[in-house]
C-alpha cells in the first residue's frame, strides 16, 4: 500500500497531466466512478492487485481513477 501512495501524478503521451483520486475495487470503486464522472475528464486504469490478499483471494480487480488536471 505504502507504494501505491506514491503513485499520484501521471502524464499521458499528449502531455496532459491526471491526479489520481481514488484507488479500490467493487461497489466502492462504482460508485467513486459515478462521482468523478461529473468532474470532467476521467481515465480508470486496471492496477496489479498482487500483494493485496483481501483482492486476490476473491478474485477482485482494482482500479485507479484519475482527472484530468
Amino acid at each position: 500500500m505504502a507504494e501505491e501512495e506514491l503513485i499520484q501524478e501521471r502524464i499521458d503521451e499528449e502531455g496532459n497531466r491526471w491526479r489520481k483520486v481514488y484507488f479500490g475495487g467493487g461497489e466502492h470503486f462504482k460508485s467513486w466512478l459515478a462521482q468523478c464522472r461529473e468532474l470532467g475528464q476521467i481515465m480508470v486504469e486496471e492496477a496489479d492487485s498482487t500483494g493485496y490478499k483481501c483482492f486476490e483471494e476473491g478474485g477482485e480487480k482494482l482500479f485507479r481513477i484519475w482527472v484530468k488536471m
